[in-house]
């Protein structure tokens, strides 16, 4: 499946504004061994601080990383926390894309509308939206995270979409468990029995799993890996 997914496109796909050049585009490192991130984790508010003066600083309008990056910020919301450190989940399991609240968020590829919900638990992906994708014979999903409220108001279980069509909006804290803007784009091969839901967190123990079931979403985006070694080698 991973070749498969790497030769769908020989060229970068979006799932942001198609009017944001990929050299608006610059890596950022959310591991917990940047030790950049200095400020109060469980604040969306210092969150967003934080992003602005990175755009600022690297003059670039979205940030992107994340794939099984180990992160802290999960440690606030006990949605995630578990009392043993083999069962806490905080091991990434897509990509982040950071920029600004309201920003057109598009469907990557052809397909149509698996599943839709409002994830309202503190620290989840607040409205989210899953679309299947049947190519070649090879079935999967893409899943968009942290949407807007109103991305969910015209929207339809098998509504069919394009490759490219907007599908939602970014939503802000107030609707998206609490974070700075930003889309969590993962892919999943098999959803299981989940509904307008998936984990995109995984712990040490379940990590060979969903490593298989849930592969780097960059394989479709394609965003320079050599960019983003160096971006991450000046945060980290």
């Amino acid at each position: 499946m991973i070749e498969f997914l790497n030769n769908i496109s020989q060229k970068p796909l979006q799932v942001v504004d198609v009017s944001i050049p990929f050299k608006e585009y610059v890596p950022i490192s959310l591991a917990a061994s940047n030790k950049e991130l200095t400020f109060d984790i469980s604040s969306s508010k210092e969150w967003e601080a934080y992003l602005e003066n990175y755009f600022s600083r690297e003059k670039k309008t979205v940030a992107f990383g994340g794939y099984l990056e180990v992160r802290d910020i999960y440690n606030r919301s006990e949605h995630f926390n578990k009392l043993s450190e083999e069962n806490q989940r905080n091991i990434h399991l897509g990509i982040d894309l950071w920029c600004d609240a309201g920003t057109d968020i598009l469907a990557v590829l052809d397909g149509e509308v698996h599943s839709f919900k409002n994830n309202t638990n503190y620290g989840d992906y607040g409205p989210t939206i899953i679309i299947k994708h049947s190519i070649e014979g090879n079935e999967f999903y893409s899943l968009y995270g942290h949407l807007s409220l109103e991305s969910l108001e015209d929207i339809s279980v098998g509504k069919k979409v394009k490759q490219g069509d907007k599908i939602g909006t970014l939503g802000d804290s107030s609707v998206n468990g609490d974070y700075a803007p930003h889309l969590h784009f993962q892919l999943i091969i098999d959803i299981e029995y989940y509904y307008g839901d998936y984990p995109g967190v995984s712990s040490k123990k379940t990590l060979d799993f969903y490593k298989e079931n849930c592969p780097n979403p960059n394989l479709l985006l394609k965003l320079p890996q050599e960019t983003l070694i160096e971006g991450l080698s000046k945060t980290i």
